[in-house]
């Protein structure tokens, strides 16, 4: 009897390290997978974050130097230059022209944080130049950069060069291209680029440029206007922000695998010998080349050559063109296992990846499977082991939460009341911790983040991005929680929109309703010139403000609904679909509800008119109880004319052109935001509303009692609908 009871008690180990293995070997499989999906969520939301840093400040960048290009004290100045350039030699003296144009940009490039400005005339010429630094004049621009200084002349459009070391600049026969050196008798040494009492050596330098066309006043490109950057100050300081625990880094590098950015282990690097004593940086030193082996352990590659070792996985793909996400481990330039994601900008001419150890970042996995070994082997402590187990599981969840509590304070930003809520998510007015400047950032939330709202969200905030217009509304930031919450940080306006105006003040007269519409025309010649269209002019979607000094400033809002209108994207233009259109009735053209496939520019412009039309009178050109009913009238002919319903007057040549905007057939309209703003300056009332107008106008609005603030997303009665094009013309 005893032995038959004592013959179980030996399969109960067994039972039990067979129970512990099975749930051992899932638990393994559903950690790993789990872990996976917040690395590919963690690095993601860290490239993502990046790339639009980037995306902002190279947006800025070319903003800042098109601003300057076209500054009238900068641009009279350099084409005087440009007509008789200098020659540089050993008696160079600087024309009086030269000195009053490094004098003019001297003290706009101290206060922008630029290093040098050159003046570049359309034979690679430098002539004039201005900055901490003198650049030799009358010598040609760095030979790597004629292909895209020609591209500027030809596209006439802004050029970003990505970093580059100018490390052919002593070669015993005095200055060479680009920077001005000591030991001639017209040059001096770099004041902040070249060493104290040396002279510079390859890697002591690295910079960057952007460049904007210089114009005479028929248009014409004449040179460009070159602004010479130092990376370190803002470039690889956005990439070094977003790094993940111990190891994790994001860089840049070229189509060649070359880095262009710092490197976070160069004192490593050194170590490794993949950095010599004459390069004190990695960056447009290194080439990602997979070593075959951890170089950190000890490895020594059998081929002698870098260069004939295949570039590492991410460095790889990019240049290929694909972007992608590995959380596989793979190695990187130091041979080191790691996981990371990629993409290729190739609006920049640079792939961007970040990454981190898989060491760290598989550092849970690793530890849960030490425990399980540690309960196979040893049974007694299995419920010690489960109760460890449980206790860091509890920790871990405590610490997630904490950090996705951090998390929602948006990093610097701090969320300081609600201002809006609208259809696509809701606005907050916040602060930013160090710059102490009010802003308004736009969240979606995660009940709303369905696919198609994210992917609208991210569309809208990437193509604003895109506009640097004045009158268009600025991005700041934007960023991605890894609790779901999508946002972007915006300007912050105080003002009112055109709906306001209209409901608290009446229909404003009607020079300054053509100032509006000049305004906004150059907003949407922006946008259309880069293929895109706005979709929802309306009174909502227009903001005015006493902005920067400049009174009446218009900031057109809300590009939730832009659309690109080229024959190549015809099919993906709209992101609800082919049987879903939206927008608001009032103000939306004929075509656009008949098929918004078909919708162009003129679109934009039919949408100008029935603003206009609603400044002038303070009514919709077409009312009715259904969209039906609207479209019906749009084909039935055209509405009254303003004059007849605005209680002011309204010259009969601006009655015409509201009219012909608000044309059923596109082709009768202004066929350009252009060529309408050339059309409302023809008008006699386009100078009737003066500076002086416009100061009194805004005196006497900040002096009310109550004074409006309103961001981009407040709700007006006019809002956007969604139509169901099988149904939109029915009741």
């Amino acid at each position: 009897m005893p032995n038959r009871f004592k013959q179980p008690l030996w399969l109960v180990p067994l039972a039990i390290a067979a129970l512990v293995g099975v749930f051992g070997w899932w638990g393994n499989l559903r950690l790993r997978d789990t872990i996976q999906d917040q690395l590919r969520a963690q690095l993601n939301a860290t490239l993502n974050a990046n790339v639009t840093a980037l995306a902002i400040w190279t947006t800025n960048q070319i903003k800042f130097v098109t601003l300057l290009a076209e500054d009238p004290g900068v641009r009279n100045l350099g084409l005087r230059i440009l007509e008789n350039p200098p020659v540089a030699g050993p008696d160079f003296r600087p024309t009086p022209d030269a000195e009053k144009f490094g004098n003019y940009l001297r003290p706009r490039l101290n206060q922008m944080g630029y290093e040098i400005a050159q003046l570049v005339n359309t034979n690679f010429i430098v002539a004039a130049a201005s900055g901490r630094v003198r650049s030799p004049v009358g010598t040609p621009i760095f030979d790597a950069h004629t292909n895209k200084f020609a591209e500027l002349f030809e596209a006439d459009q802004p050029v970003m060069i990505t970093p580059f070391k100018p490390d052919k600049l002593l070669d015993g026969r005095g200055p060479r291209p680009g920077i001005g050196l000591e030991g001639t008798n017209s040059w001096r040494r770099p004041r902040r680029l070249a060493p104290p009492g040396g002279r510079l050596r390859r890697g002591d330098v690295t910079l960057m440029q952007v460049a904007a066309p210089v114009h005479d006043t028929a248009g014409i490109v004449r040179g460009a206007l070159a602004l010479i950057i130092n990376p370190d100050n803002e470039f690889s300081r956005i990439l070094s922000v977003a790094r993940s625990g111990d190891s994790g880094e994001t860089y840049a590098f070229d189509q060649t695998g070359l880095l262009i950015s710092h490197s976070r282990f160069d004192a490593q690097l050194h170590q490794l010998g993949l950095l010599n004593a004459t390069n004190t940086s990695s960056a447009l030193f290194l080439r990602l080349h997979d070593p075959g082996g951890d170089l950190t352990a000890g490895y020594q590659p059998t081929d002698p050559d870098p260069a004939t070792r295949p570039l590492i996985l991410s460095a790889a793909a990019a240049v290929e063109g694909l972007d992608g996400v590995e959380v596989e481990p793979f190695r990187d330039y130091r041979g080191v296992p790691v996981v990371g994601a990629w993409r290729w900008l190739p609006h920049l001419g640079f792939g961007v990846a970040t990454q981190i150890d898989a060491d760290e970042a598989y550092r849970p996995l690793h530890i849960v499977r030490l425990l399980f070994l540690m309960l196979l082997l040893l049974l007694i402590l299995c419920a010690i082991g489960m109760f460890l187990f449980s206790y860091a599981n509890v920790a871990s969840r405590r610490r997630l939460t904490e950090a996705e509590l951090k998390l929602k304070q948006l990093g610097q930003y701090t969320l300081e009341e609600k201002i809006g809520e609208g259809g696509m998510g809701v606005v907050y007015r916040a602060r930013h911790a160090l710059m102490r400047r009010d802003t308004a950032v736009k969240l979606l939330l995660p009940d709303r983040a369905d696919p198609e709202s994210i992917q609208r969200f991210e569309r809208e905030v990437c193509l604003t991005c895109q506009l640097t217009h004045p009158n268009t509304i600025q991005v700041y930031d934007y960023g991605h929680t890894p609790d779901g919450i999508f946002y972007y940080v915006m300007e912050y306006l105080r003002g009112l929109n055109l709906h306001e105006l209209v409901a608290r003040f009446g229909p404003p007269p009607e020079g300054r309703v053509i100032h509006i519409l000049l305004q906004i025309c150059d907003s949407l010649a922006e946008a259309h010139a880069l293929g895109l269209i706005h979709r929802d002019i309306k009174p909502g979607n227009v903001f005015l403000c006493d902005r920067g000094g400049i009174p009446d400033c218009v900031k057109v809002l809300d590009f939730g609904l832009v659309q690109e209108y080229r024959a190549e994207n015809r099919q993906q233009m709209n992101l609800a679909g082919r049987d879903v259109l939206e927008g608001t009735p009032w103000f939306m053209p004929p075509e656009a509800i008949r098929d918004s496939i078909s919708s162009d520019p003129r679109s934009d412009l039919y949408s100008v008119g029935a603003l206009a039309y609603y400044l002038l009178t303070g009514t919709y050109a077409y009312t009715g109880d259904t969209i039906r009913d609207i479209h019906d009238k749009q084909l039935a002919g055209p509405p009254p004319a303003p004059s007849q319903r605005a209680n002011l007057a309204i010259s009969p040549e601006l009655d015409t052109l509201v009219l012909r905007c608000l044309a059923a057939d596109p082709a009768a309209r202004p066929q350009s935001a252009k060529e309408l703003h050339a059309c409302l300056l023809a008008t006699p009332g386009a100078t009737s509303w003066t500076v002086a107008d416009q100061i009194a106008w805004w005196e006497r609005f900040h002096q009310q009692s109550v004074v409006t603030q309103l961001t981009v997303d407040e709700a007006t009665p006019m809002a956007t609908v969604k139509i169901d094009i099988n149904t939109r013309l029915q009741g």
